[in-house]
């Protein structure tokens, strides 16, 4: 048992801006408030009044799939054999030893959802996990939390080079409908034989493990442009898929389409070299501008793209430029939870959730601010030298 007493609370959630004590039992978060310390026996952590939030929590990136500094031997986010492979799961190839899980912890990152790249239409699933751990086992919150889908500029340039579909956007659109509608022919076939009303259909690990997006598994679709992420959404909106935008960095030219549709999306990243043409648009300003709107978001680094252990730098520029302060941080947090459906564990410092907190040495977006202490599961996992 540990209780963290005068925290400067940011909670996420209903505190905000408050001085508070935590107290945590087993892993998880058991009180929040004013706590008198005698009545318990624990181990007691005097924040000072310094910041305290949820653990940072990145809601799109590939961190463990693609290893930091070794090349095509670290390299395993991107099966690009074939445009479609909804049967690979991104939780086989995540390598818990990578050193970027320790610098995304010392950074306050302490959950991620990670999975395949976007070279092909379809990728295959994404996981939650915790950024410490010696296997995924021990890390792992959700381990199929989403399939990644991708239209845009990189399916093209993979494939063309190959010389087969899809080398435009109409490929990838193509590609991403027939597969859908193979996997709902093969679930509608599921669905009846389960019913006892038909045969069993010949089992396609592809079909079987894309058709699970019919019952409300969460799609991530990785649209840049304009154009890409109205071909998402109509798609999408086509085959009645609960989905999310990522990257979406044109959102802020399309804000009224967003609202009309209710999408949701992750922005970044947005630190960095405007690298390829369907980057040209991407700005500092979007998520101010999607807050006033009162469109949901949040924000991505795609580490390795971004390193994770610079999110807050990304996240203090994107405050500067118009978005709230307390809007960064619930988009770093529950909003992070929320788009990848783990909102019942993690994002905020609530009774019953995890024990996932940062006690930092300032308002975390100043920039000579460092985290000076780091739980994760109610444990100590990271503290600042004197």
């Amino acid at each position: 048992m540990k209780l963290i007493k005068n925290a400067y609370l940011i909670s996420a959630a209903e505190v905000n801006y408050k001085v508070m004590d935590i107290l945590i039992e087993d892993g998880k978060i058991s009180k929040v408030g004013k706590i008198n310390e005698k009545e318990y026996s624990c181990e007691v952590i005097d924040a000072k009044e310094k910041w305290v939030t949820p653990g940072f929590m990145d809601p799109h990136c590939h961190i463990g799939l693609y290893e930091e500094s070794i090349g095509f031997e670290g390299a395993d986010g991107n099966e690009m054999t074939d445009p479609s492979t909804p049967n690979m799961k991104g939780y086989d190839a995540i390598y818990p030893y990578d050193v970027s899980f320790k610098d995304a912890v010392k950074g306050g990152v302490t959950s991620v959802s990670t999975g395949p790249g976007s070279a092909n239409v379809i990728g295959g699933t994404f996981s939650v996990i915790k950024t410490v751990g010696n296997n995924v086992e021990e890390m792992v919150v959700k381990e199929e939390v989403a399939m990644k889908m991708a239209l845009g500029e990189n399916p093209k340039r993979v494939y063309n080079t190959k010389k087969v579909t899809p080398s435009t956007r109409m490929g990838s659109a193509a590609i991403m409908r027939r597969e859908l509608t193979k996997a709902k022919e093969y679930y509608d076939k599921m669905k009846k034989h389960l019913k006892e009303d038909g045969d069993k259909p010949t089992y396609d690990d592809k079909s079987a493990s894309l058709a699970r997006v019919f019952d409300g598994m969460l799609v991530k679709v990785h649209a840049h442009r304009t154009d890409d992420i109205q071909t998402a959404i109509r798609i999408c909106k086509e085959f009645k898929l609960n989905y999310t935008i990522e990257h979406c960095t044109e959102a802020h030219l399309m804000v009224d389409d967003l609202l009309k549709d209710n999408v949701r999306v992750i922005i970044g990243p947005t630190l960095g070299t405007k690298s390829k043409y369907e980057l040209r648009n991407k700005s500092f300003k979007t998520c101010g501008i999607l807050e006033k709107a009162g469109v949901e978001f949040s924000i991505m680094t795609d580490h390795p793209v971004m390193s994770l252990s610079d999110t807050r730098v990304q996240t203090a520029i994107m405050i500067r430029e118009g978005l709230s302060e307390l809007g960064a941080i619930k988009a770093m947090t529950i909003n992070a939870a929320k788009l990848n459906e783990v909102d019942d564990r993690i994002g905020s410092i609530e009774e019953g959730k995890d024990a996932d907190i940062v006690i930092w040495t300032g308002n975390p977006f100043e920039y000579l601010t460092v985290t000076d202490t780091v739980l994760i599961d109610g444990k100590i996992v990271y503290q600042k030298e004197d």
